[in-house]
């Protein structure tokens, strides 16, 4: 098995403004900054991008955006394309379940986002997972294993992907999945890498978020196709988040 570096990422959703990101963003690389063997990554809202990246500079903190076009430039009012990323994000999360639920994306936008990132040197975080109804149903492997191969079409660029299985049920409720749960998927989700690209399928890092905190963290770091995390709440405390990247460092 290829030695895959941790990553710990924080998805900070529609919270934080300018002020609250920046003292955030200084607090995380106050208490981390030092922590070696792991990828750390904020994603804050887009109007904090420039300002976090700033406060960030010359740490080991990176930063991500929340979402990106898969347009380089034109009349898309209220987007932002790679363009306008490039030199502030090293990372954008594409196919969030909340963009996909809530906003209609399909695994085809986001394939071309994810290409769209690859292409300008960002390196896209995409998601997928599946909902309560789906896992009841007995269908989570092949949900998951399908909606991960629609939002792959057509990409390339393996050394710069990284996955994240998001169960929709475990995000934001508290429940997450069990360490057997989130290895399973996991799991599922390299063996798409491998069908679709063989000579990448070991060195891909598979993320999982759900609920993940200081508490569960390092039982999930554990298991074997499981190579960090994707944060939400415990990402707005930088105590808490700080110790999730210490356990993933030490991992």
């Amino acid at each position: 098995m290829a030695s895959r570096i941790p990553v710990i990422a924080g998805n900070w959703k529609m919270n934080t403004d300018l002020e609250s990101g920046i003292n955030l963003v200084k607090e995380i690389v106050a208490l981390s900054n030092a922590v070696s063997g792991v990828d750390k990554i904020v994603c804050p809202p887009f109007i904090s991008i420039s300002s976090v990246a700033q406060s960030a500079s010359g740490s080991t903190v990176q930063v991500g955006s929340q979402n990106v076009s898969a347009n380089s430039d034109g009349a898309f009012t209220g987007e932002v394309s790679t363009s306008m990323l490039r030199g502030l994000v090293s990372h954008a999360i594409v196919g969030h379940s909340e963009r996909r639920a809530l906003n209609g994306e399909t695994s085809e936008q986001v394939a071309a986002k994810a290409i769209a990132a690859a292409e300008a040197g960002i390196s896209p975080i995409l998601c997928i997972g599946e909902d309560l109804s789906v896992r009841k149903a007995g269908n989570a492997a092949t949900f998951v294993a399908d909606q991960l191969e629609a939002s792959l079409a057509g990409y390339s660029d393996w050394n710069s992907l990284i996955v994240a299985y998001e169960p929709v049920w475990a995000i934001g409720t508290g429940e997450a999945a069990t360490s057997e749960q989130a290895q399973e998927m996991t799991a599922v989700c390299r063996e798409v890498v491998r069908k679709l690209a063989p000579d990448a399928a070991d060195s891909v890092r598979v993320l999982y978020g759900g609920s993940v905190n200081s508490g569960n963290v390092a039982e999930l770091l554990t298991q074997p196709d499981i190579d960090g995390a994707l944060v939400g709440g415990a990402s707005l405390k930088a105590d808490e988040f700080s110790k999730l990247i210490a356990a993933a460092g030490s991992k």
